[in-house]
């Protein structure tokens, strides 16, 4: 595909608030997971969560605005906000806005039923249902930019943000659109955090790839990254997508299909026109699962005879945390800043593995980093992007 530049990146993520704060947590070395107490979770096998602390959304979003926006929206609109101040610019109106999001604003689903269920269909706030829709943080940003480009969300479990990325960058590399804003949403939720206790995803703690892993913790936030056909001051560059589905894998589970995911990191290398070979890193989806990660690794070992460093970044914020987007936005921070950075959680892998994630950050020449992201239910995004 033609290489589409990374102008300008906004996050909003547990820890930290806006790119070099992000960029400082990762350098870091230590993780933003910690206990919930924005709801009761008594009765259940988790009790952790990487939240966003701190977040004063009036200071990006004007009062009459902020108060027809749900927690989704609000993460959507500043983390867009500040991906434009980093950008430099305003963004050209012909933008398009591409979002990604694992499960909405379930949380305002909720409220709406509730007052629906105790005041009726004629009290119920109508602003509530309208919030929510899926689609309703990609429509906030279109709206409070002025865009009148293309305007999707896409909803792909734990690969909405990498799946939206796709999207944004192929219209911008067609010349569909003169720029577009991609990125992810996601919000921890009562009734979502208590459903994937239930199904028994959830862990105490993110251990990415270790032996120990017992399950994912869930994390939220907002991210946003401003995607243009060229610039001389790029984050880094996309350079090409791959997709497949793993057939054997079930609704709510990974399944075990290691030729899928090998189908879509050579197709994201084929169509960057690299060989394996001219990978220098892979930033890996693994998320502390037990058939998530050993799917990658496994996958990782059968295309890779040297298998290059692997960085697995969910350690620091959790898995769903702007559905995905912050696992991108630290593999462009790595080739912007020539570093790979540490892998947290990991002691000893699986006695398959046959590499080790890393355990400190260290300068390394990146010209190449390959991004993997497997969701639940059978679906496989992989990217290049490049120096």
């Amino acid at each position: 595909m033609t290489r589409v530049a990374i102008t300008g990146i906004g996050v909003v993520a547990p820890g930290a608030m806006g790119i070099e704060p992000f960029a400082a947590l990762l350098d870091s070395g230590k993780n933003a997971i910690g206990p919930i107490d924005r709801f009761d979770t008594e009765g259940l096998r988790a009790h952790n969560a990487a939240l966003v602390r701190n977040f004063v959304p009036k200071e990006f979003i004007s009062p009459i605005k902020l108060r027809r926006m749900n927690t989704l929206s609000r993460f959507g609109v500043a983390a867009a906000r500040l991906a434009a101040i980093d950008r430099g610019n305003e963004l050209p109106s012909g933008a398009g806005v591409a979002m990604g999001t694992a499960f909405g604003p379930v949380q305002t689903s909720v409220d709406y039923m509730k007052e629906y269920v105790e005041k009726g269909a004629a009290l119920a706030p109508p602003q509530l249902f309208a919030e929510s829709v899926a689609n309703a943080p990609g429509s906030h940003v279109g709206i409070d930019f002025g865009l009148r480009g293309f305007n999707v969300t896409l909803t792909q479990r734990e690969s909405s943000a990498l799946a939206a990325l796709m999207y944004g960058a192929s219209q911008v590399a067609k010349g569909t659109v003169p720029a577009a804003i991609a990125g992810g949403v996601e919000e921890v939720s009562e009734i979502v955090f208590a459903v994937l206790d239930r199904l028994g995803t959830l862990g105490h703690c993110s251990r990415p790839f270790d032996r120990r892993r017992e399950g994912m913790v869930m994390g939220e936030g907002g991210a946003a990254l401003v995607l243009e056909p060229e610039s001389d001051r790029a984050y880094a560059f996309v350079s090409g997508f791959g997709i497949s589905r793993d057939r054997t894998a079930s609704i709510s589970d990974w399944g075990e299909g290691v030729e899928s995911v090998v189908a879509a990191m050579r197709g994201a290398m084929e169509d960057a026109d690299l060989s394996v070979g001219d990978i220098d890193a892979i930033y890996a989806s693994a998320n502390s699962t037990v058939r998530a990660d050993r799917l990658e690794y496994r996958a990782i070992q059968l295309l890779f005879a040297d298998v290059p460093p692997v960085v697995a970044t969910k350690g620091y914020f959790g898995e769903y945390a702007a559905a995905g987007a912050l696992q991108i936005i630290a593999a462009a921070l790595a080739i912007r800043d020539q570093k790979l950075h540490a892998s947290l959680g990991f002691t000893q892998g699986d006695d398959e593995m046959r590499f080790v994630p890393t355990r400190e950050a260290s300068s390394r020449t990146l010209r190449h980093v390959l991004v993997n992201s497997l969701s639940a239910g059978g679906g496989i995004v992989s990217a290049v992007l490049s120096a």
